[in-house]
Parts: C-alpha cells; structure tokens; sequence
C-alpha cells in the first residue's frame, strides 16, 4: 500500500496547549472541557426551529438547554482552528475522498458520505450513553483522575485500533 505523507505537529506542544485550555476551563467557568453537549444543544436548538417552545418541555432539554455557550463556541473554535493550522501549515486541500480511503474502499463519494454520516452518528450516540465523548472522558475526565474516564479512554484507544485494523487491515 502506498505512504501517505501528512505534516505533524509536535505531541509536546499540543498537549501543552490542550492542557493549558482544560485548566483555564475549569478556572473561568468551573466546567470541564467537552464537545458532546454542544451537539445535544445544537439538536435542541434544531428541534425548536420546527417545533417551538415544546422543545423546552422535554427532560432531556432541561438538562442540556438548547442554547449557544461556551462549548458550541469551542465546535466552532475547533472547526476554525483546524482549517487554520491546515491553510498555515500549507498541507490544506479540498478532496471528496481522501486517498487513504479511496486505495481501500475506491473513490465513490456517496459511499465515503454515507460511511462519514453513519460514523458521526454512530460517535454521537455513543459520546451521549458514555456521558461524554473524547474530548470530556479523555482530556477533562482524566484530569480529574475520575475512573469512568480512564476506563472510557481505554475503550477509545481499543476501538480504535480494532477499527482500524478492521478496516485498514493489520498493517496499519
């Protein structure tokens, strides 16, 4: 199989910065880091635009009030960052398959879609029954030496690389 050639930040640096983001989180608004309740928010606020203030009635949506806080502001703030660090470090390029995919699946791009969607909703609902996804469990979680969190790590890193393997083979 062909090299892929991707430019690399270093590990040590973005922790660093990671770490200094979680920390001033908890300093300024005494909530951890996280990125699965702003997409909860989000379907609220989705949800309201079709049905109204019944949204509001729902238990769900008491907990996670469909509004625009800090943490929808970070999705975006993530969204933003990386398409920056991407047109900075000059590795930026638009593709509808990306060639890693497309040597193992081919260069259909409703297939690539379609697989992205159900993958995205397949995280979603797995970051809400977790209580929280990567993000939360994996950098605030931790943090706070909180053992659901490092037992949720765990499984992320086990997933991942059965996935991979599953889908890239074991020469991954």
């Amino acid at each position: 199989m062909e090299q892929f050639e991707m430019d690399l930040w270093s590990p040590y640096v973005v922790g660093a910065g990671i770490g200094a983001l979680n920390t001033l989180a908890f300093l300024l608004s005494d909530r951890p880091i996280g990125t699965s309740s702003a997409y909860a928010r989000g379907s609220g606020m989705i949800e309201r635009a079709f049905r109204g203030s019944k949204v509001e009635a729902k238990a769900y949506y008491r907990k996670f009030e469909p509004v625009v806080d800090w943490e929808v502001v970070l999705v975006f703030g993530i969204v933003v960052g990386a398409f920056l660090s991407a047109v900075l470090s000059g590795s930026f390029r638009v593709e509808a398959v990306p060639a890693l995919w497309a040597a193992r699946f081919g260069p259909d791009p409703i297939l690539r879609i379609a697989a992205a969607f159900a993958g995205g909703v397949l995280m979603g609902l797995g970051a809400r029954w977790a209580g929280g996804c990567t993000s939360g469990h994996g950098i605030s979680g931790t943090a706070q030496l909180a053992a659901s969190s490092w037992l949720a790590v765990a499984c992320f890193f086990i997933g991942g690389v059965a996935t991979a393997m599953v889908l890239f083979g074991a020469g991954v």
